[in-house]
């Protein structure tokens, strides 16, 4: 889920007051203080709709509602909190048609992705968070001797989790459901308030989440929605005083910048950032299943998603094999109009998005690597189209093996032994999720334990939406997904007592 560089904006334009969305700030529907640019339907290009260009001075605005609201909210017993959360996944449910058109059109996903793993997986995550948890775990008593702090005693101890307080969600353009929802959720269920800053590429649908929870119930301020074309809106909602917290999902260079700030002020950071995930295919691994998993990087969102299996790496026994199969599964795959029936492939974000990726691919062949399938512009009148594309026989100091590209690019190497494959899989500076292929599970594990990443998938690209998900090294910094999202937007307080 990590967007690269927005594209170029249009220039704010003036639509009709039907057309023109509003931000969300402290319960109401505010006119931006920028205009509006232009959202793109990356398969059409055509306009989508007109999203509002928040000023520095709204998004304060928005963070101070956030502060404002945060003491009643805060205070509000976990049952209501969580009541509001099902009653907008209820709004979501019964809407998710409409959402998932729109969802469609502004990031060019396919229909089943749009309604699946978007607009259903967003409200699956609000009912999730209205389940409400213990926020208090009891502590074992300790004994203290006497001493200077006085008499012996036996001292008793309660861990609780307290909200963090007012979060900025900065959110990734590949999935504007999914995505938000899984700030949003457990940070309103722990008591946060929060300042939601979607991508610029596909912000309308985050504006319908915002209208679904107002439904709901959510009290004013509680929610604020700002968006913007460029860096302004997010900035400013990074740098508030009022904001505690920050949960971002981009680049891992932006998610620098992001934590620059933050460290200066110690506000709280949360960071999903890029991934460049290893397959490792042992020669006795299920070549099908392994071949159906890493095709995912081809198909799923268009290969914009950052837990997508982009670096593999096949035991020189199945080596060829692997490449021709791989090839044949990608060459196979249908690209073109997300809204057909047939389609698999569709578009990538953005025109600037597919130059950035074909440079790639070009990059790629500059420095040795075979483009097996792939690596052409896919005849589609319009829209911002990559073919799937396998680079074959490249190393680990190609740029296309080390950079994230965030597109349907798969770059495949060799390995002789598990020692030589282990070492390969810990040489990116990413580490989000890798994955391991092999009949021998026993080895499957061995191995799995050894790799640097915040989650490894044994003959699987599937997850448990109950697991921690986060990165080693440059993928981030903190868990979230299932209880541990209700971890990460609390802080732990100790209260002692003597017994």
């Amino acid at each position: 889920m990590t967007p690269g560089t927005p594209g170029n904006p249009a220039a704010p334009v003036t639509p009709g007051a039907s057309d023109a969305q509003r931000l969300f700030i402290g319960g109401e529907w505010v006119a931006p203080d920028g205009g509006h640019y232009e959202v793109i339907d990356p398969a059409t290009e055509a306009v989508v709709g007109w999203a509002p260009e928040a000023s520095r001075d709204q998004v304060h605005a928005a963070a101070a509602a956030a502060r404002e609201a945060f003491a009643a909210w805060s205070r509000t017993p976990a049952e209501e909190r969580a009541a509001v959360l099902g009653r907008a996944a209820e709004v979501m449910r019964r809407n998710l048609v409409p959402y998932a058109e729109l969802a469609q059109a502004e990031s060019g996903a396919t229909t089943g992705t749009a309604r699946g793993m978007q607009v259903g997986v967003g409200a699956a995550r609000f009912r999730r968070y209205a389940r409400v948890e213990p926020a208090e775990e009891p502590i074992a008593p300790q004994i203290n001797e006497a001493g200077p702090f006085g008499r012996a005693a036996v001292m008793g101890a309660l861990a609780v989790r307290q909200p963090v307080g007012v979060v900025t969600c900065i959110t990734s353009y590949n999935n504007p459901w999914a995505n938000p929802a899984g700030k949003i959720a457990p940070a309103l269920a722990m008591g946060n308030t929060v300042v939601v800053k979607p991508a610029p590429q596909d912000p309308l649908s985050v504006y319908r989440m915002a209208e679904a929870l107002q439904a709901a119930g959510v009290p004013p301020g509680v929610v604020n929605v700002v968006s913007g074309s460029g860096a302004q809106a997010g900035e400013a909602a990074v740098d508030c005083p009022d904001v505690d917290m920050v949960s971002f999902t981009g680049s891992t260079a932006v998610g620098q910048r992001i934590a620059e700030v933050c460290g200066r002020g110690m506000k709280r950071q949360l960071m999903e950032l890029g991934g460049k995930g290893a397959a490792l295919v042992f020669e006795d691994a299920d070549l099908a299943s392994a071949v159906s998993g890493i095709g995912t990087t081809f198909s799923f969102y268009s290969g914009q998603i950052c837990t997508a299996p982009t670096r593999v790496l096949a035991q020189r026994g199945v080596y060829d094999r692997v490449v021709d199969q791989l090839a044949a599964y990608a060459r196979r795959l249908p690209v073109g109009d997300p809204r057909a029936p047939g389609t698999v492939v569709g578009p990538v974000i953005s025109a600037a998005h597919r130059d950035r990726v074909e440079s790639y691919v070009e990059l790629g062949r500059k420095e040795g690597a075979r483009v097996v399938t792939g690596g052409e512009r896919p005849p589609c009148a319009t829209g911002f189209y990559v073919a799937p594309t396998l680079l074959a026989d490249c190393t680990t100091d190609m740029r296309v093996v080390r950079e994230e590209i965030f597109g349907p690019v798969v770059a495949v190497l060799p390995f002789d032994d598990e020692e030589e494959g282990i070492e390969l899989a810990n040489s990116s500076d990413y580490g989000l999720i890798d994955y391991v292929w092999s009949a021998d599970v026993a080895r499957a594990f061995r191995v799995a334990r050894r790799l640097r990443a915040g989650g490894v998938g044994v003959n699987t690209v599937g997850r448990n939406m109950e697991a921690p998900f986060g990165g080693f090294k440059r993928s981030g910094v903190g868990r979230d997904v299932g209880s541990y999202a209700l971890h990460a937007y609390s802080e732990l307080q100790a209260i002692v007592w003597p017994g």
